[in-house]
């Protein structure tokens, strides 16, 4: 599968220094405040998105409610909760690091990436958007991995969640690490682990589960775009060009509400990293863009049931990478 588009770059959550260990300079402030006026420009047309993805869900789900009535039943949906999509959009660029856990031959063309882990379930609901033009863009490959509830990586099963990085690499022996190039896989396993393109209208989505967390970091969840895009046969990444990467997050009171349930409670090894005191999300938050997901219950009452998250994803067409993978 190929889709040819050649202007194109992508946007959600810019991250200004280092995510994990690796040759990466934090960025200038100088990108910082062009990804920023990036951002502003576009926000009307971000909102502009989310409220049709938005509008779309609610029909889809008043539909299906429909369906399953009888001529005795009155159907009602819940009022509408718009008001909690934020306007945002965030800048990624190639030169944000893709963190020591990023293994593309178990990324797969898929909707789904849960596979058998147990969590909360999230759906991704993205759009993306060109920042040079604010229009929505079609047939980029957006993708996405996290750890599971126990805060390991699918394909890094052999490397504790609760051990430090640079321990990590002590114990292997590793003197010299370079993200990208040193390879660290353990396995071939691949749950949570997914992409997808976007449609004509610039929107995909994604079912996984709400992510754990490992040592020294926050609750995230990695993000990568690509264009001009090839496959293997077997649904993985064989070549693109690499038009941004960054990280999402949770806001905090989320965070703890769903880590106090089965399976993340059980974690107990660690203490969980905050936002406040993560090293590199204060750092997200420069320039007025926010990399929050923007949270919603499922069901319009309890997140803890299973929850949407919109995400907006502006694409940079100034930075673009190519390569095979």
């Amino acid at each position: 599968m190929h889709f040819p588009n050649t202007l194109l770059a992508m946007a959600c959550v810019a991250s200004s220094v280092v995510a994990h260990p690796g040759p990466d300079v934090p960025l200038a402030r100088s990108e910082i405040v062009r990804r920023n006026d990036l951002s502003k420009r576009c926000a009307s047309a971000a909102a502009s998105l989310n409220q049709k993805r938005y509008t779309k869900r609610q029909l889809n789900r008043r539909e299906a409610l429909e369906a399953r009535a009888n001529s005795t039943v009155t159907i009602t949906t819940e009022a509408p909760y718009y008001q909690v999509i934020q306007n945002d959009t965030c800048v990624l660029t190639p030169e944000v690091t893709e963190g020591p856990y990023v293994w593309p031959r178990s990324q797969t063309l898929r909707q789904d990436m849960t596979e058998d882990q147990a969590g909360v379930p999230l759906w991704l609901d993205v759009g993306v958007l060109d920042m040079a033009t604010c229009e929505p863009l079609e047939g980029v490959l957006v993708d996405f991995w996290h750890c599971n509830s126990t805060g390991s990586y699918s394909s890094f099963t052999g490397l504790s969640p609760n051990t430090p990085f640079p321990t990590l690499l002590s114990e292997m022996n590793i003197t010299q690490f370079e993200i990208g190039t040193t390879d660290l896989h353990t396995d071939d396993t691949t749950w949570l682990r997914g992409m997808w393109p976007t449609d004509s209208n610039g929107m995909m989505e994604m079912k996984t589960v709400f992510p754990g967390f490992y040592t020294a970091r926050t609750i995230h969840i990695h993000a990568q775009v690509h264009t001009d895009w090839v496959l293997h046969d077997n649904g993985t990444l064989a070549s693109g060009n690499k038009v941004s990467t960054g990280q999402m997050y949770f806001t905090e009171e989320l965070s703890a509400q769903i880590m106090a349930l089965e399976p993340y409670v059980s974690h107990t090894e660690i203490y969980r990293t905050t936002n406040y005191n993560d090293t590199v999300f204060d750092q997200d938050l420069v320039g007025g863009y926010s990399p929050l997901i923007d949270i919603v219950a499922a069901d319009g009452e309890n997140v803890e049931n299973g929850m949407i998250g919109y995400i907006t994803i502006g694409v940079d067409t100034t930075a673009i990478e190519t390569g095979d993978e």
